[in-house]
């Protein structure tokens, strides 16, 4: 019987740039057979610094039936992934503040031998894009989790260029994300699922020796 790999994709966005890589994400996954839960993690601005921008507001009204990420959603999940605005060259408040809160789960090993990978989004070229996903990626390390990236897997990643994981240059919401770019991110989603499959298997069969 082949195995379903469960992956839950947890994100912060602001504007909508990552959100919408989110969605390609888990359109990917999906096409090669994983059951997703799509999350966003709790916002931590005040409410008077969202409605100072018009995107952000516009963003957060579309967004509000989109479930927050808990505990149970990292639990649940074969493989997690992550998706962030670079924020000086390192993952939004908002999503390492619900990472802090997994405290209790990884004192108990429960993070520990998933997969896990992520994503990001930039204003500039040179942006933090890079700095972003292995900031993100010591914290995996912590975990005891298994990082598993695009890489140089597939010719699309030689036309987008980021080894790490998905990423967009929007130029502060000025510049769409491309059809190679949704492409990309879809293809790192199924790279997940095919290995995030192959391990849980893997585990199934040495359990039953």
């Amino acid at each position: 019987m082949a195995v379903t790999p469960k992956v839950s994709i947890i994100y912060y966005s602001s504007t909508g740039t990552i959100h919408a890589l989110a969605q390609e994400y888990a359109k990917g996954l999906e096409s090669a057979g994983a059951e997703v839960r799509l999350r966003k993690v709790h916002e931590l601005a005040p409410p008077e610094a969202i409605a100072s921008n018009e995107a952000w507001a516009q963003h957060a009204e579309a967004t509000a039936d989109v479930p927050e990420a808990t505990a149970d959603d990292v639990l649940w999940a074969d493989a997690v992934v992550f998706g962030s605005p670079t924020r000086y060259g390192n993952i939004a408040a908002q999503l390492k503040q619900f990472i802090d809160t997994l405290g209790p789960q990884w004192a108990q090993g429960q993070l520990a031998d998933k997969v896990y990978s992520g994503f990001t989004s930039t204003s500039t070229a040179h942006g933090g894009q890079e700095s972003t996903l292995l900031a993100l990626y010591n914290t995996i390390h912590h975990f005891g989790g298994v990082i598993v990236t695009p890489g140089y897997t597939d010719p699309i990643q030689f036309t987008v260029g980021n080894p790490y994981g998905p990423s967009h240059v929007d130029g502060q919401g000025s510049i769409p994300i491309s059809e190679d770019t949704r492409h990309a991110t879809q293809y790192a989603g199924q790279r997940i699922a095919t290995v995030t499959r192959q391990l849980v298997a893997g585990r199934s069969e040495v359990a039953a020796i």
